[in-house]
């Protein structure tokens, strides 16, 4: 199925540094393929290929940015060195360790192994789904940039990624949404009540388009923005 997605996306893994050098030069994958997370989706080979050639013909690369914060640029990657292989996109990136400071907290953070997460924002450009196995394909996509993030594996890291898809102007799913509020100090059927009932009717009207789907849109983004009490 192709698609052009509005909402940037973001998907994390924990990545294998080969070296983190003195001068901030590091490699590792930013995506691996054949593995499906927690929202049923897994990354298909060559599914990287098209927007990799295309940023590498406009002679430009992408950021390497700290926890997805477009505001915090912390490095760059090696368009050259940027490329799939059978286990997945890997990258080498250099840390701007003299111009950005949460480029050492990053470095000493790799140094350490105190932070061990890379993790990539992208838009769904082509996918398939799989009714019997409830699995999502994502076979092509447009690469926008690939972070370092403290600890892509665990609930919290996956709040920051809904904060993140929010600021970029994304719609949360239901379980997404569930999860943040559950992180405002919500409890599970007070998060489902207020995610089923609130959000799930603001997503309804969007389908409509037009103003309907911009209203939600802000409405989404202002939410995204809350700093909500915890109980």
């Amino acid at each position: 199925m192709k698609r052009k997605d509005a909402a940037m996306h973001i998907r994390s893994f924990d990545y294998d540094v080969k070296a983190v050098q003195d001068d901030g030069l590091f490699s590792g994958y930013g995506s691996v393929f054949g593995v499906v997370d927690s929202y049923n989706e897994v990354v298909a080979p060559g599914a990287f290929t098209d927007s990799i050639e295309q940023t590498r013909a406009k002679g430009r690369t992408f950021p390497v940015l700290w926890q997805h914060r477009s505001g915090e640029p912390i490095g760059n990657w090696d368009i050259d060195q940027l490329k799939e292989d059978a286990h997945g996109l890997h990258g080498t990136g250099q840390l701007w360790l003299d111009d950005a400071t949460y480029a050492k907290t990053a470095y000493r953070g790799m140094k350490t192994r105190a932070i061990t997460g890379l993790s990539i924002g992208y838009y769904v450009r082509e996918d398939s789904y799989d009714e019997k196995a409830r699995i999502r394909t994502l076979k092509r996509l447009d690469l926008v940039e690939i972070s370092i993030v403290t600890a892509p594996a665990n609930e919290e890291a996956r709040v920051d990624a809904i904060k993140a898809r929010i600021a970029h102007g994304g719609m949360p799913d239901l379980p997404d949404f569930e999860r943040f509020l559950r992180e405002a100090g919500f409890s599970k059927s007070q998060a489902a009540v207020i995610a089923n009932r609130g959000l799930k009717h603001l997503l309804d009207r969007s389908e409509s388009g037009g103003e309907a789907k911009e209203e939600t849109a802000g409405l989404i983004k202002q939410i995204g923005r809350l700093q909500l009490p915890t109980f």
